[in-house]
């Protein structure tokens, strides 16, 4: 009974329905659902593309594992550290680095920025080399040779790889006492700009440089570090490797992941993706009041039909399972054409780039094969639904007149 009841709701589906006004309706269902759910695909997949391109501009701001002090800036031991780290057989490279503000002054601009000490090993472990637009990345022959991004260096005007042009950092000098002299304010030091790589939220106002730099600057003794930056040979060992540092490295250690790192960043990101799911979710939750008007239309032209079904005995179940599956016929027919329409629109993006989120920038698409379960849970939990509910007539709406 239950194939019979499946067939006549293919029937209904398919074939020429009684009224122009039921097809229309019916066809109309299907295409209200087909672009919904093409819409909820396509900004998902953007979603997945933005999530995966904000792991490669941060990626060359935070490692695996980042290593700091707990009780201060600077890292006391790092010989011995260094040591541990060099016989770990997870890690593939590390490196130091420095990190305070400064103040930068090129002729008559001045500007605030981030100055990055970092040692040779760096690029091993975050390769922002591989970003550099013009010129090229320090050689670390000279402590004063610097990388810049490309904003700040475009606000202060400093011509790039160019020998005869020099901007200055300052870095205030802690203490108390009598001011004496312009020495005793800060620690300055002219930098030759070698080459430029493009900004974004987590770069902005960065200067990468020499440790050296950093370390003249702050005064600190040679091998310092305010942390320590790893690389893992499998990123996906990060949380074994982690626990396995802590408990080799002793007191006074703190380690993050990126993850950690960018704790408040990626909870950004996530809440957006959530509030942009309920939105399209609640998109096509009224999509299928256009289901709900499908089903009640063609009960009521159908309504002869089932009386005589009735009458030869098909039960009252059955044929209530009939208006159900024409409901999940209509859902399931909607979902495949929207997903399918959704990825062509993903893959017409991904080669063409037509649309952008700047000049330069196209909008980053991914296909994900969650996003299509996604989409489609969503779709069949309100399609199924509402045609349920609204496929529950009671026998004597079809036997009165």
């Amino acid at each position: 009974m239950k194939n019979i009841a499946f067939y006549i709701a293919s029937r209904y589906l398919l074939s020429k329905k009684g009224s122009t006004a039921v097809t229309f309706i019916t066809w109309l269902s299907v295409g209200a659902m087909s672009v919904a759910v093409t819409a909820m695909f396509v900004i998902i997949s953007v979603f997945s593309g933005l999530e995966d391109l904000n792991k490669d501009l941060i990626s060359n701001l935070h490692a695996d594992l980042t290593i700091k002090s707990t009780t201060g800036k600077t890292i006391d031991h790092f010989t011995k550290i260094s040591s541990i780290l060099s016989k770990n057989k997870d890690i593939s490279s590390f490196s130091r680095v420095i990190e305070e503000k400064v103040y930068i002054k090129y002729g008559e601009k001045g500007d605030i920025a981030y100055l990055r000490g970092v040692d040779s090993a760096y690029t091993k472990v975050n390769p922002i080399d591989k970003s550099i637009f013009f010129g090229k990345y320090p050689s670390f022959q000279y402590s004063n040779e610097v990388l810049m991004e490309n904003s700040l260096d475009n606000r202060l005007s400093i011509p790039v790889d160019t020998a005869n042009y020099y901007a200055t950092v300052f870095m205030p000098k802690p203490g108390t006492g009598i001011i004496t002299k312009e020495e005793d304010i800060y620690n300055k030091k002219d930098i030759l700009v070698t080459g430029l790589f493009p900004g974004n939220e987590q770069l902005n106002n960065y200067i990468i440089a020499p440790v050296e730099l950093a370390e003249e600057l702050l005064a600190l003794p040679k091998k310092s570090a305010y942390q320590i930056v790893i690389k893992l040979k499998n990123p996906e060992n990060t949380e074994a490797v982690k626990q396995n540092l802590l408990s080799s490295l002793g007191k006074n250690i703190e380690i993050k992941t990126k993850q950690e790192e960018n704790a408040a960043f990626w909870k950004m990101i996530n809440t957006e993706k959530l509030f942009i799911y309920l939105i399209f979710a609640l998109v096509i939750f009224i999509t299928t009041f256009n289901l709900a008007g499908a089903i009640i239309i063609l009960q009521l032209d159908k309504k002869q039909q089932a009386k005589s079904l009735i009458s030869l005995g098909f039960p009252l179940g059955h044929l209530r399972d009939v208006y159900f599956y024409t409901g999940i016929l209509i859902v399931i027919l909607g979902i495949i054409t929207g997903l399918i329409i959704g990825t062509i629109l993903c893959y017409f993006q991904l080669y063409t780039g037509i649309f952008r989120a700047n000049a330069t920038l196209p909008f980053p698409v991914k296909l994900v094969g969650k996003n299509y379960l996604i989409v489609a849970a969503t779709a069949c939990v309100f399609g199924f639904g509402i045609s349920w509910f609204f496929s529950k007539i009671s026998k004597e709406y079809i036997t009165k007149n």
